[in-house]
């Protein structure tokens, strides 16, 4: 039985080289792939991962670790409210934007793997609105997003990022996405957001001007 620190190890080992082995290829990595490049015994293998789900899982929590090291840093950050959103969503954005403009066809893989899998996506996405949501309560703190409760925040902005947050986006978006759009949706948020009426729905039929 591997020690705790060394499996930790050895599991991202075999992940790198199965996304290695993902860009070369363009197809799925399983247990057995990784067994015939010669590059990890096939008994680490079978004591690292009792599935080949386990395996893309290890991939998946790869590609996610920047992401989580940038959301945790943020979070503990003493930054004010709008520019700890903004930063929240903008290390990300850059992580991905990076990745897409080194190898896009590899990139657009990636993302149609994790769609066609997202059951095992889905405990990253929980992890960062688990994370967002301090950021809001943080906001809330100091007053901003008046009569919302957080879930409700939390749709709303997730829902007005979202060019930045969903990584495909970036396969058919990419000239059209920066940090200045980003910051200016962010400064919107911070100075509209609110459970106010507006009166936009407050009307039931449209009638003609005259």
């Amino acid at each position: 039985m591997m020690a705790r620190e060394t499996r930790q190890t050895e599991r991202r080992r075999a992940a790198l080289l199965a996304n290695e082995l993902f860009e070369q290829r363009g197809e799925e990595v399983r247990i057995a792939d990784l067994a015939a490049s010669g590059r990890i015994p096939r008994r680490i293998l079978d004591e690292l991962f009792e599935h080949d789900d386990d395996l893309f899982e290890a991939t998946v929590e790869l590609w996610f670790e920047p992401h989580v090291a940038a959301m945790e840093e943020v979070v503990a950050s003493d930054l004010p409210p709008n520019r700890k959103m903004y930063e929240f969503f903008v290390r990300r954005f850059r992580v991905n934007r990076e990745r897409f403009r080194s190898d896009p066809a590899s990139f657009a893989l990636m993302c149609e793997a994790g769609a066609a899998r997202f059951e095992r996506v889905r405990s990253f996405v929980n992890l960062a609105d688990h994370y967002l949501c301090e950021v809001i309560a943080q906001a809330q703190a100091e007053g901003y997003f008046p009569g919302l409760e957080i879930d409700q925040t939390l749709s709303l902005i997730n829902q007005m990022v979202a060019n930045y947050t969903m990584p495909e986006t970036l396969t058919y978006l990419d000239d059209k996405l920066n940090e200045e759009k980003l910051a200016r949706i962010i400064d919107t948020i911070f100075v509209g957001l609110s459970g106010e009426d507006g009166g936009s729905r407050g009307i039931n039929t449209i009638r003609i001007a005259t």
